[in-house]
This record gives structure tokens, sequence and C-alpha cells, in this order.
């Protein structure tokens, strides 16, 4: 039998991937400098987590 995951677990890590580009965006609009690359790294995760996802579901 299936173990059904919680709302929590489900949702966990779409949460953090919106949250990291709001984070990115809006560092990406208030600044220049370490903005610049706060904003580059938070933009960067949802790039990466798509494309370890791809990898991931191939093997």
């Amino acid at each position: 039998m299936k173990r059904r995951k919680s709302l929590g677990a489900i949702f966990a890590m779409p949460l953090a991937l919106a949250l990291l580009s709001i984070v990115g965006l809006v560092s990406a609009l208030a600044g220049d400098g370490l903005a610049d690359a706060l904003s580059w790294a938070a933009l960067a995760a949802p790039v990466a987590a798509t494309a370890w996802a791809i990898r991931f579901r191939q093997s």
C-alpha cells in the first residue's frame, strides 16, 4: 500500500522555489552589487532544481 504524503510534504519544495524566485526578483530590482549576486543565485535555484528533476526522472 502506498503511503500518502501530507500537504506540507507535497508543497514544501514548490513553496521554497517560489520564495527564492520572489527574493531574487526583488533583490534584482532593489539594488546593485551584492543584491545582483543574490538575485543571480536565487533565480538560478529554480533552474537548477528543474534540471536536477529532469535528470532524476530520466534515470
